[in-house]
């Protein structure tokens, strides 16, 4: 694997050459990835499988009109071919009056933080057989667990790097690891399945996979004789794991190309309360070895923590360089770039924080509702807010968790459900996007 500082040189390379080929400016990425992973099923080995790569994406311009090209051949022959393809196609492309690279002066200049994103070393592919071994054994001996679709341990190493004509040029590493479990309880028709998996930065930070597999194989158990659950208006409580769906239909409405065609139900409610009040939502790039972390944006621009939600006020839209000059604003840091196209906006690591109630204090009063841990189906229109989703989980009777239930509908408005959302305080780190167990009041249940 290439240092940062290599991949650095790699894409400022390509920057160069477009320069002299005819480009008035230019952008390039470079992204090396290498991963193995390790499958076990009924106590066998199944799969262990190894992915390298290395690539590089260019965009370049030509006055106001721009074109993108990638590759992952790297011989001097294929760079001057796609240099001069590039540039060839920017100049036949249409013209973009909000097209262009970053502001200069907002450039990220100096060292980057140091958010310790990569492990000094990776594990042998027998160490990740024998922990997928111990994840799936552990899985099995929970009593109720009648088969498995296999455990599963990975590790992961990648450099990326960027460079820009005007100025910027910056790369880091990160290393990745998980661990999963999936298994199958019951028998016949009343089998269910469920999971559990982790991942971390730093192979140290992973949770036990005894533990990954014991939570997968209680989750299926636990699902045992569902049920189905009576129509009507009622609480909804998200388990934390999808919870975090709710953050990803904010960010989505609040990106900058949502709000330039205007295709977002929360098009007008900058500066507007859009939470109820006891809700903060925060994007911390610089968490220390966070799944997301990032020392810059996709476009070169320094990153740091941002409020995107305080006390239920709407703070900030999410804002690449074209977005932001189409707007009059200024771009907010969250440039997202990958290999292919013009950057798009992404947030890092975002979460909700933590209210003040624990989870049983939260469902306590709840006569009638429901607690969800499972979602199905992509029933959600960005453009207005209306939210339909098949769901599964646990209903709630008398402030306790009953029996299980599958099969029903949970359905609302996005802006009154996040309006009428409470936080417990149960939030951990476990994904790019974190939220607490959260209570949604009013919501429709269907039954099946």
């Amino acid at each position: 694997m290439l240092t940062p500082e290599q991949a650095q040189e790699r894409a400022y390379d390509l920057v160069r050459r477009a320069g002299a080929a005819g480009a008035d400016a230019a952008d390039a990425v470079f992204a090396a990835h290498g991963a193995t992973e390790v499958s076990v099923r009924l106590g066998k080995l199944e799969d262990v499988g190894r992915s390298e790569g290395e690539d590089l994406g260019l965009r370049v311009f030509v006055g106001r009109r721009s074109a993108s090209v990638s590759t992952s051949d790297l011989s001097t022959a294929a760079m001057d071919a796609l240099v001069e393809r590039a540039v060839a196609m920017a100049r036949e492309a249409p013209e973009d009056r909000w097209a262009g690279l970053a502001p200069r002066e907002r450039l990220m200049h100096g060292a980057p933080p140091c958010l310790d994103l990569a492990d000094a070393h990776l594990p042998l592919p027998e160490e990740l057989r024998d922990t997928a071994m111990r994840a799936e054994d552990a899985a099995r001996g929970v009593t109720g667990v009648a088969n498995s679709e296999g455990a599963g341990a990975s590790s992961s190493s990648s450099v990326w790097a960027l460079a820009t004509s005007h100025g910027f040029v910056g790369g880091y590493a990160t290393t990745g690891h998980s661990v999963s479990a999936s298994v199958i309880a019951g028998e016949g028709g009343a089998m269910q399945r469920d999971y559990a998996f982790h991942s971390a930065r730093h192979r140290a930070h992973l949770d036990a996979p005894e533990a990954i597999g014991q939570l997968a194989g209680e989750r299926a158990v636990a699902r045992l004789g569902a049920g189905t659950m009576a129509s009507g208006t009622m609480p909804v409580v998200f388990d934390p794991r999808v919870g975090a769906s709710l953050l990803g239909h904010l960010t989505g409405a609040i990106s900058g190309t949502a709000i330039t065609r205007r295709s977002s139900f929360l098009l007008d409610a900058l500066g507007t309360q859009v939470f109820a009040a006891g809700v903060t939502i925060r994007d911390d790039p610089h968490r220390p070895h966070g799944l997301r972390s990032r020392p810059f944006d996709g476009e070169g621009l320094p990153v740091s923590p941002v409020a995107i939600v305080e006390a239920g006020m709407l703070e900030t839209w999410l804002l690449d360089s074209a977005s932001a000059r189409q707007l009059g604003l200024e771009p907010t840091g969250h440039a997202a770039r990958g290999i292919a196209g013009a950057p798009g906006v992404s947030t890092s690591n975002l979460y909700m924080e933590p209210g003040k109630m624990p989870v049983a204090t939260l469902i306590a009063d709840i006569a009638e509702g429901v607690y969800v841990t499972e979602l199905i189906g992509q029933g959600v229109n960005p453009v207005t807010g209306d939210y339909s989703r098949g769901a599964a989980g646990f209903a709630i009777r008398n402030g306790e968790l009953a029996e299980p239930v599958a099969g029903f509908t949970i359905a609302g408005h996005l802006l009154a459900m996040y309006r009428e959302l409470t936080p417990a305080n149960d939030l951990a780190f476990r994904q790019g996007v974190n939220v607490p167990t959260v209570r949604i009041e009013g919501m429709t249940v269907a039954g099946g």
